[in-house]
């Protein structure tokens, strides 16, 4: 298999939220899966936005520019309506929410440039400030160190090799840290894509939406699905159904978020019925091409 490519490149997919204000910290901690009020200015979080009934909407890669700003980063495809529903929460809360897309240049940085900008190593959601930069790192891709680099629209790119957006968007799914899009909405719980062992859900924290339901898949044993990578010949996307060989009649999961390999074929994230994470796997119908499981990149917490 290829190796990740070193080099850096604009994220066009990706929007940005922002919440500006003395109560943003605490109305965004009564809205998502993470603890908004303790997070720190050199952190940053993974974070979901659920329906009532634990549902994810969106999914965030969030971050503190100071204690009443906070910038929230998704995917482009579902910032509207995650903006519009957000905003039906803040009644008298002292916060403003708005589309800072226009006003904000993300990249993605992969390898060298990240060690140029940040030498050493550093733990996944750690984040460092450039002057009015902000650095976020993220889960590896085959143990090549990743980040997004956040900065204010107009300031120079850092330097580097430019990559192919096609192979950042490769190493997002080798990290195996899948970002909600429009075609997933409300697919799953965000264990279903591991999020509890990616550190985007806090179990001690107050009420948000879903809450109830997120905590009782922790706790009850009632979870029956979980994030997995796989590797098949054919073209796999966002949305399509995965079935088992032995029992064709309904899917086993779902695609959550796919990509080109490099070397041939396609990667992806996939929520799959963890009894059928041993068996045969066919994409798309019973008798569709063959999917070859793939080992996770992190291990998955057994507890809390």
């Amino acid at each position: 298999m290829n190796p990740i490519q070193n080099g850096l490149t604009p994220l066009p997919h990706l929007g940005v939220i922002r919440a500006e204000g003395d109560d943003a910290a605490k109305f965004l901690h009564g809205q998502l899966t993470q603890d908004f009020s303790l997070l720190g200015l050199s952190e940053a979080r993974l974070a979901a936005f659920c329906s009532a009934k634990g549902r994810m909407q969106a999914s965030f890669i969030a971050f503190k520019r100071s204690h009443t700003d906070i910038l929230l980063i998704c995917s482009r495809d579902l910032l509207a309506p995650t903006l519009k529903r957000l905003s039906m929460f803040v009644l008298r809360a002292k916060v403003k929410l708005s589309d800072a897309t226009a006003d904000w240049a993300v990249y993605g940085l992969a390898g060298e440039p990240v060690q140029a900008l940040v030498p050493g190593d550093h733990k996944p959601w750690s984040r460092q400030d450039l002057g009015a930069a902000s650095v976020v790192h993220l889960y590896p891709a085959d143990g090549m160190p990743r980040a997004l680099w956040v900065a204010p629209a107009g300031t120079p790119a850092p330097a580097g090799t430019v990559m192919k957006h096609e192979d950042w968007l490769w190493s997002e799914v080798r990290s195996g840290v899948a970002t909600l899009t429009q075609t997933i909405f409300e697919a799953f719980v965000p264990q279903m894509l591991n999020y509890e062992s990616l550190g985007g859900v806090n179990f001690k924290k107050g009420c948000y939406p879903g809450q109830e339901v997120v905590a009782r898949s922790q706790f009850r044993g009632t979870l029956k699905r979980r994030g997995y990578l796989v590797h098949s010949e054919a073209a796999m996307q966002a949305g399509q159904e995965i079935f088992d060989a032995a029992e064709s009649s309904q899917p086993c999961g779902i695609v959550a978020q796919a990509a080109a390999a490099p070397d041939g074929g396609f990667d992806a994230i996939v929520s799959l019925q963890t009894a059928a994470a041993e068996a045969s796997l066919q994409l798309g119908q019973a008798g569709g091409p063959a999917l070859q499981l793939l080992p996770l990149p992190y291990p998955l917490l057994d507890d809390i």
